[in-house]
């Protein structure tokens, strides 16, 4: 018997679909012709918590720390153990298993570790599954692979959940009852990815706090050669007094002073130089799930966990394919499909959507197609299905919008365009003028406006010149502007710089390293740590625009962390360890052993850190404590938060601890 296991009930029934007849539902699987097909309920198998390896550990105690398993273990999830029983015995009858876990580092773990679990020593093929439809299941299961071939996206899929765990075990217990030894009655949440994330929020609201406005001029020229008139823009040199640290012109009194000077000056502009260049820009990349998240918060002002929520439907509706995905690219095998995916978009009651893909040539290569790219998934496209428009809420037809307009563009040509930066010297100052002349628009026909990126300095079309030239000088002015607070993150935007997490680490080395790791947290896993920052007080919308400020246990987490813990740079190298495991390069036990190192180190750290008092009576013993009302054998009485490292005790007189030799302290 053949046993396919999928990773949900949706899932099994869609392969069920494509499988020889007769088809017979059973309790928790299905049987065709074709074999047996079961599921989950996502992890069927959770990680033990700290008390379920040993009963002293359900008590938080700072001498217990790091608590670093010697074995790790599994548990059937209570609400899971009937399908696990069934999934059990079905796995002793099978001579042959398919693992059917979405195509991803999560999909591939949570199918494993039953089968490991159980100790499975029959062969494992597995079903790669990007889309739903019937056509790409066939394909699927007429091309299984060895489920060996993807034991290193096993391990690393297993180093992220036993990091997590160390990491968040470990140090939520810490920093918790270090907090709670000043005084704070609170439990803090430590997360790997979590923790870095809110850490953004908090250091850009402290950056709008403490903005201070400045003014600064822009200098611009009008000349005029060949009887075209066209603008340059002033460069300082080096040496020009009146600039800002960023190399903005502060200083209104020498702006006004190079404009007389400009203005009086009665030799015609000299041009240094004038180059064309051809330029030509490739076809933007079809959808990840993270671009997919940030362009439609953009756009539609969508929530990233809508956004994964609704591509999630689409998928499920054989509409698109599978939403998780990391990849931008996509197999060449499929451009098989083009002219079919193509024709079904023209038929479309979408009027944009229907004329771009008319005009699409489906025989057109572009960069996206590259099986050297691909992993276990590809980016996020239409399926062969029929798309019935009309019967699409409004969010599904903004989403599916978004990732067929994206997949037409890919048959559109290149962008090509020239290229022309001139610099002229007048008066002694140098300015530089930039044009562009566009020779064809190709793909951004189907982007419009969106996909131009034009910039403050493009002056147009500039005329053809050469070196040596004379242009007239019309007139130069300053336009006064003042520089400008950061912006508040949003949650699409805040998702944006956990994708592109290179440019918030702090070791400018890392940097450079950092710039190709895919950020921090996965596709999946990105907007529900915003959402579970939000849900737990950490962060909350505010304004229409939803913008995400820090509340105040924000603040008391981010301030009395380590900088390892909130500054991105470990998680963001740790997630390329992750990576380089998932290609087989990198080891499980050694970056488990470097994690535990941490986990340690930190769990240390927490003993001796920073954190502000909170309470009205600070004890007068240790003085690093607050004193705070119990309840004893014989009565109330007042006891320092830092017990049992301090054991002061004070009588309890009228809700205030009664003090020998002072007055009950009223400090806040």
């Amino acid at each position: 018997m053949r046993l396919y296991i999928a990773e949900k009930p949706s899932m099994a029934a869609e392969i069920a679909k494509c499988l020889p007849g007769p088809a017979s539902r059973k309790d928790g699987c299905i049987h065709t012709g074709g074999g047996v097909i079961t599921w989950g309920y996502g992890h069927i198998l959770r990680q033990a918590e700290p008390d379920e390896y040993d009963p002293k550990y359900e008590r938080w105690r700072v001498e217990d720390l790091p608590i670093i398993p010697e074995s790790w273990k599994l548990l059937v999830a209570d609400s899971c153990k009937k399908q696990f029983e069934i999934i059990k015995n079905l796995i002793e009858q099978a001579n042959e298993i398919v693992h059917a876990g979405d195509p991803d580092r999560e999909g591939q773990l949570l199918i494993d570790e039953v089968l490991d679990y159980v100790h499975n020593q029959k062969p494992v093929r597995r079903l790669l599954l990007n889309a739903l439809d019937e056509q790409s299941i066939r394909k699927a299961i007429a091309n299984l692979r060895d489920n060996q071939d993807f034991q290193n996206l096993k391990q690393s899929a297993l180093a992220r959940s036993r990091a997590d765990w160390l990491i968040g075990m470990n140090l939520s217990r810490a920093y918790t009852l270090a907090a709670q030894r000043a005084g704070h009655r609170t439990t803090l949440p430590v997360g790997r990815v979590k923790t870095p994330t809110l850490a953004l929020v908090v250091r850009r609201e402290r950056e709008i706090e403490n903005f201070k406005q400045a003014d600064y001029f822009t200098l611009k020229a009008d000349f005029e050669h060949s009887d075209t008139i066209f603008t340059a823009y002033w460069k300082p040199r080096e040496e020009q007094p009146g600039l800002d640290t960023e190399g903005r012109l502060a200083d209104k009194a020498i702006a006004q002073a190079l404009l007389e000077m400009l203005q009086a000056a009665t030799e015609p502009a000299a041009v240094i130089s004038c180059e064309t260049t051809e330029k030509k820009e490739p076809q933007r990349l079809p959808l990840a799930l993270s671009t997919l998240q940030v362009m439609a918060g953009k756009k539609f002002g969508y929530d990233p966990q809508v956004v994964l929520d609704t591509a999630q439907k689409l998928y499920e509706r054989k509409l698109t394919t599978y939403p998780r995905s990391d990849c931008e690219f996509l197999p060449e095998s499929q451009q098989d499909d083009a002219a079919v995916i193509l024709g079904n978009l023209t038929g479309l009651a979408h009027s944009e959507l229907a004329g771009w893909s008319g005009k699409a040539d489906s025989l057109i290569r572009s960069r996206a197609w590259n099986d050297k790219k691909i992993t276990a998934h590809h980016a996020i496209i239409p399926t062969v299905e029929r798309c019935n428009f009309a019967a699409l809420n409004e969010t599904e037809r903004n989403i599916y919008f978004l990732i067929a307009q994206a997949y037409i563009a890919q048959f559109y040509p290149v962008h090509v365009y020239d290229q022309t930066r001139a610099e002229l010297e007048h008066a002694g100052e140098r300015f530089t003028a930039n044009g562009r002349i566009i020779k064809e628009l190709g793909w951004k026909e189907v982007y419009g406006a969106e996909a131009e990126e034009k910039k403050e300095e493009d002056s147009g079309t500039l005329p053809a010149m050469s070196k040596g030239d004379r242009a007239r000088f019309i007139q130069a002015s300053a336009e006064k502007k003042s520089t400008k607070a950061p912006s508040r993150f949003t949650a699409a935007t805040l998702l944006a710089a956990m994708k592109e997490i290179h440019k918030y680490v702090k070791n400018p080395d890392l940097k450079k390293q950092l710039k190709d790791v895919a950020g921090i947290g996965t596709e999946a896993t990105r907007a529900t740590i915003i959402k579970e920052l939000i849900e737990r007080g950490f962060l909350r919308e505010e304004t229409k625009r939803k913008y995400l400020k820090p509340t105040e246990p924000a603040y008391l987490l981010v301030d009395m962390l380590p900088e390892e813990l909130t500054y991105p740079d470990f998680t963001a190298l740790w997630e390329d360890i992750l990576r380089q495991m998932a290609e087989g390069s990198a080891s499980l036990d050694a970056f488990l052993g470097q994690q535990a190192r941490f986990a340690a180190s930190l769990c240390t750290k927490a003993k001796g850190a920073d954190i502000p008092l909170k309470g009205d009576h600070h004890c007068p013993r240790c003085r690093k404590g607050v004193l705070q009302l119990r309840n004893g054998k014989h009565g109330k009485f007042w006891g320092c938060s830092r017990y049992p490292a301090c054991r002061a005790s004070f009588d309890d007189k009228n809700d205030k601890p009664d003090i020998p030799g002072q007055k009950a302290q009223g400090q806040g």
